[in-house]
């Protein structure tokens, strides 16, 4: 079934991220962690790609060993931007004798102290898109940004940037962390009202610490609301009050979320599974 059609049913449809281990010599860890959220049932889960050196390949073959190992329905990123389109073509490749027909498709972060053009045939996402549909086979998630890409101009031209990549081949949105759901549904609105019906999914992470925290919004854009780091600031030095916190104020993300008609939740469980599965279990006993 395509993964898209999932979210016409009644039920709210539940995944998780993964990013992968730094070394090969953490696999069997990770895989063992993908184990134990499987536990909780999942649609699907995404793993995110690897662009540099020998992270490429063991991408595609992690996500394999994610499908057919542990068997999960594995959805594996993949990013455009280092890659020539022979590179990309024999990645499609190796998706398909793996049994993987659902991708994300991005155009990934820009190497670090880069200068002049962009290394790969794909510099925009959109040219991605377009070259997976051509090849054909692959139904494909894209990124929407709540608060705005951070490189864009401004939101309205983010928008129509999004609106491009879905009638390009996105068949669902997945959109970047935010911790304050008014993003969201102003998102969702501007959206609808630009022409885009595909079903817009919330990505979430819980908070496991405040450094992390800032490091992250820093570099993709979102914010951290002043309530939030508020209180993060005062109990930052005691690490299971953090997490404690939250558990706490995602659960209450995903309640108001769900009940205000989001189709689902993707969890960037940033590998863990405490935080993800605390916060699952008490959403299922709502329903």
């Amino acid at each position: 079934m395509k993964i898209a059609e999932l979210f016409g049913r009644p039920d709210p449809v539940f995944s998780f991220e993964f990013f992968i281990p730094k070394t090969p010599g953490e696999t069997d860890a990770f895989l063992a962690n993908v184990r134990a959220l499987q536990a909780l049932k999942p649609a699907f889960v995404t793993l995110t790609y690897g662009a540099g050196g020998s992270a490429r390949e063991r991408t595609i073959e992690l996500a394999g060993r994610m499908r057919n190992e542990v068997g999960t329905e594995t959805v594996c990123h993949l990013t455009g931007i280092t890659h020539t389109r022979a590179e990309m073509s024999r990645n499609l490749e190796r998706l398909r004798a793996l049994g993987i027909s659902h991708v994300v498709a991005l155009r990934g972060d820009r190497p670090k102290d880069w200068d002049g053009e962009l290394p790969g045939d794909f510099p925009y996402a959109l040219q991605l898109v377009e070259f997976i549909r051509r090849a054909g086979g692959f139904h494909m998630a894209v990124a929407g940004y709540p608060e705005g890409h951070p490189e864009a101009v401004d939101k309205s031209d983010d928008l129509a940037r999004l609106a491009a990549k879905v009638r390009c081949g996105g068949e669902w949105i997945i959109t970047q962390l935010f911790f304050d759901n008014r993003h969201y549904f102003a998102f969702v609105d501007a959206a609808r009202r630009a022409g885009i019906t595909v079903p817009i999914v919330p990505g979430l992470m819980p908070v496991t610490g405040f450094a992390q925290l800032k490091r992250f919004t820093s570099l993709c854009g979102a914010s951290i609301p002043p309530e939030m780091a508020a209180d993060l600031e005062r109990i930052h030095g005691d690490g299971e009050a953090v997490v404690r916190y939250g558990i706490d104020w995602a659960t209450r993300q995903c309640r108001e979320l769900l009940e205000r008609g989001a189709p689902g939740i993707h969890f960037y469980t940033l590998n863990r599974s405490r935080s993800t599965a605390e916060i699952l279990s008490a959403l299922r006993k709502l329903n």
